[in-house]
């Protein structure tokens, strides 16, 4: 980013212009994270939104930053997918000249820059707000941290969400989330949270069973990222809609 911005400024995604007029493109939608004892989970559903459109309805959200680090995006797709090309590219550029990995809290530092000099295309409607997750190796825990538009960070404590239908899946969460989860319920908990985003939200996709198309499931862990294999979000899916059969508002959580 410090070479293109000294040689060609244009080339970053937040200098280009815009031609005049509504600009209208893919919109990512809904991705969620939560902490348990052993690491984090990251999550996002599949769909893309162009207005009232469903654009895309496999489009993948979730990308390893590199391998301890994670972002989920939600935002003018176009932008957000380069914006995180060129920071898993920061991260290997600074691994290789400084022969060390960046600490957790460098590379959410890094990713803020990065949002903030998207700025000029946020205030014209193309905004990119992703959700950053990794494994921190001197604290021995999962952390997640969210942003806003103008680069502003926050850390995020338990879990947390972003995109249109965050309101919702936050929501979920709230009453779901306990601090001793397993690995396996944390991954059923994001699921659950995207499974009522995409119930109250008509931008965010809940699991397609006739297409075969489900959320995108990471865990990272002191031992690093992994996505979950499609068989295993499937068979994660399958089971939480088989559920909403019995129960369509989900689960309930105890009154005390």
């Amino acid at each position: 980013m410090d070479f293109l911005a000294d040689h060609s400024p244009e080339l970053l995604p937040g200098n280009r212009k815009l031609p005049e007029g509504i600009v209208e493109a893919p919109h990512g939608t809904t991705i969620v994270a939560a902490t348990f004892p052993g690491g984090v989970v990251l999550a996002g559903d599949r769909r893309a939104t162009m207005g009232n459109m469903i654009a895309q309805r496999d489009i993948e959200k979730v990308f390893p930053a590199d391998e301890y680090s994670a972002v989920g995006i939600a935002g003018t797709a176009g932008l957000a997918v380069e914006m995180v090309k060129l920071f898993q590219l920061e991260l290997e550029h600074f691994e290789k000249v400084e022969g060390a990995t960046l600490s957790l809290e460098g590379k959410a530092n890094r990713l803020s820059t990065m949002i903030r000099g998207n700025l000029g295309m946020a205030m014209q409607g193309l905004a990119v707000v992703p959700l950053f997750a990794g494994w921190d190796e001197g604290r021995e825990k999962g952390r997640i941290f969210s942003y806003d538009v103008t680069g502003g960070r926050s850390e995020e404590h338990g879990f947390a969400a972003t995109g249109s239908g965050s309101i919702f899946a936050r929501g979920s969460m709230k009453k779901l989330y306990r601090a001793d989860l397993s690995e396996e319920q944390a991954t059923t908990l994001v699921v659950q949270a995207l499974y009522d985003a995409a119930d109250d939200d008509s931008a965010t996709g809940g699991p397609d069973l006739a297409r075969g198309i489900f959320p995108i499931v990471t865990v990272i862990t002191d031992e690093g990222f992994r996505r979950l294999t499609d068989e295993e979000s499937s068979a994660l899916a399958r089971s939480v809609t088989e559920r909403r059969l019995e129960q369509p508002d989900g689960p309930r959580a105890a009154l005390l």
